[in-house]
């Protein structure tokens, strides 16, 4: 699933997105502290393709929310912030090699290609570390990461949850999928 390239929003529904985002951003303040909505918002008006894949983030139960800002680009980073794994994005495996691995009882499709068909990325270990920094985030579910190389030659993917007061990154085949687990994107814009 490659995007499709140059989708954009109507402006009703930017605008519904725009007001999501901003009642988001003022309301989890602690997720982003010293940054000012009003230049969030100019940055997404000149960003109109980013807009639509935060718009397909949201359809999908993402949540997103901003988290911080590159100091050398100066770009946003949005990052998934639903505190489950968002329900649009379950019942996936890893990646197109998983699913095409996969004989029988196929899940709907991957993780990878979801992210990229919405024009993000999923979140790195990392990343996923940085967010549970920001709340307790998947305390009932999973969600799958981005898998280094040697790992994924090998079958493997892997997936971060927080159970028991801590955050876990574990391991699972890459063509496994189950009904608590999805998957949490990235975007910089």
């Amino acid at each position: 699933m490659a995007r499709k390239g140059k989708e954009t929003l109507g402006p009703g529904e930017r605008d519904e997105l725009l007001a999501a985002l901003k009642a988001r951003f003022e309301g989890n303040m602690h997720r982003h502290g010293g940054l000012q909505w009003g230049k969030v918002q100019a940055r997404l008006e000149g960003k109109p393709e980013e807009l639509w894949s935060l718009g397909e983030m949201e359809r999908s139960g993402g949540e997103p929310d901003v988290i911080g800002q590159d100091e050398k680009t100066g770009e946003y980073l949005f990052f998934d912030c639903s505190p489950e794994s968002p329900k649009g994005r379950r019942s996936l495996c890893y990646d197109r090699q998983a699913l095409d691995a996969r004989k029988e009882h196929k899940p709907k499709g991957s993780a990878v290609e979801t992210a990229t068909a919405m024009g993000a990325v999923l979140l790195t270990e990392g990343d996923y570390r940085r967010l549970q920094e920001l709340g307790e985030f998947d305390a009932k579910t999973s969600s799958w990461l981005q898998t280094p190389p040697d790992i994924r030659s090998l079958g493997g993917a892997i997936f971060g949850d927080y159970r028991f007061g801590a955050v876990f990154v574990y391991h699972n085949g890459a063509e496994s999928y189950y009904a608590a687990r999805g998957f949490r994107c990235a975007l910089r814009v």
